[in-house]
């Protein structure tokens, strides 16, 4: 699993009394990154990138145009919703009645396959949000081929790109799902969370978040995949 996070708190195992721990810091172009990168997945399942490739003004720009989504009025927002899994959700956290103060827009990352929810996503945003999706996820899908084929080597898997190709084929069950955290309402009628503990059905994950403090992770060191930590890049 990747994460692109700043700042971030990540625990151990939940069994044990939450303690944090320091994520190991990889810049992808060092010599030694795809050693490191492995050893991170063994020891902590969770691991920071830097100089990871990625266009810090599409960071930017992405940002920016999901905020104008989130700030329309809801009955528009709506309009893209209740995801199938695609498309805008709100509140209800997976299937078990789970609430939380959270809504999200969930995309595949293969466009030309577009759910009709998804479209509808598209519907209620400018243009300039559909471009800026695809060259995120272009850039991501790069980013996140780099650091499997760096696995495979280390790991000496063959045949070559046996991982990677899973991310880089059209046919990928990659997805992109962006979280937006209202304020919380202040008499809520249940006890609510912020995102349901869960485990991610792909083989990388990756998680970024923008400078509101406030996001932890946490691994029960038994999963088989890996978080990377991108963090976003400072403004100049």
């Amino acid at each position: 699993m990747v994460i692109m996070v700043q700042p971030a708190n990540v625990y151990g195992n939940p069994k044990c009394k939450p303690s944090p721990v320091i994520i190991p810091v990889i810049d992808l172009t060092d010599s030694d990154a795809k050693t490191q990168i492995v050893k991170a997945c063994e020891e902590f399942g969770f691991f920071k990138v830097i100089n990871h490739g990625v266009r810090p003004e599409l960071l930017t720009l992405l940002e920016q145009e999901a905020s104008k989504f989130f700030a329309l009025p809801l009955s528009l927002k709506e309009k893209a919703g209740p995801p199938d899994p695609f498309g805008y959700g709100s509140k209800r956290i997976g299937p078990n009645g789970d609430v939380g103060c959270i809504e999200y827009i969930l995309l595949n990352a293969n466009l030309t396959l577009m759910s009709h929810k998804t479209a509808d996503v598209f519907r209620q945003t400018p243009p300039v949000f559909r471009e800026m999706v695809e060259e995120y996820m272009k850039d991501m899908r790069g980013m996140t081929s780099k650091v499997l084929e760096m696995v495979e080597e280390e790991l000496k898997i063959e045949p070559k790109e046996k991982l990677s190709k899973l991310v880089k084929v059209k046919e990928s069950d990659s997805c992109l799902r962006m979280n937006h955290y209202p304020e919380k309402e202040e008499t809520p009628t249940k006890e609510e969370i912020g995102f349901g503990e869960h485990t991610d059905p792909q083989l990388i994950s990756l998680l970024r978040s923008n400078d509101t403090e406030g996001l932890h992770c946490r691994s029960s060191f038994e999963r088989e995949d890996c978080t990377i930590v991108m963090p976003r890049p400072k403004s100049r």
